[in-house]
C-alpha cells in the first residue's frame, strides 16, 4: 500500500518543487503516466504481489525505460518522461524491498 501511495506523493512533491508555476498540471501529467500499468492486464494472474514488474510486463522492459529517460530531455515530453521514470524507479525499489532484486 505504501508503494502505491508513493506513486502519488513523489510526483506532487517534485511538481511543487520544480514546476511551481504549473504545479497541478505537472502533477496530473506525471500521475497520468501510471496508465503504463495497464500492461499488467496481460499477465496471468493480473496481480501477483511477489512479482517484479521491471523486466516482466511489456512496458516495464529496459528498452522502454531507456526511451522514458530520453523523453525527460525533450521539453515537450519532459513531464511524461519524468512521470514514467519515477514510476519505473519506484517499481524497481519495490522489487528490491519485496524480492531482493532490482529487475525480474
Amino acid at each position: 500500500m505504501f508503494h502505491i501511495a508513493l506513486h502519488f506523493l513523489v510526483p506532487i512533491t517534485l511538481a511543487a518543487i520544480f514546476f511551481r508555476k504549473r504545479c497541478m498540471f505537472a502533477y496530473l501529467i506525471m500521475v497520468a503516466t501510471m496508465l503504463v500499468d495497464l500492461d499488467h492486464l496481460f499477465a496471468v494472474p493480473i496481480y501477483d504481489p511477489s512479482r517484479c514488474s521491471i523486466g516482466y510486463h511489456p512496458l516495464h522492459q529496459p528498452e522502454f525505460i531507456l526511451l522514458y529517460l530520453v523523453l525527460c530531455f525533450i521539453p515537450k515530453t519532459r513531464l511524461v518522461g519524468l512521470g514514467l521514470v519515477i514510476h519505473m524507479l519506484l517499481d524497481s525499489i519495490d522489487c528490491q524491498i519485496t524480492n531482493g532484486v532490482w529487475t525480474n
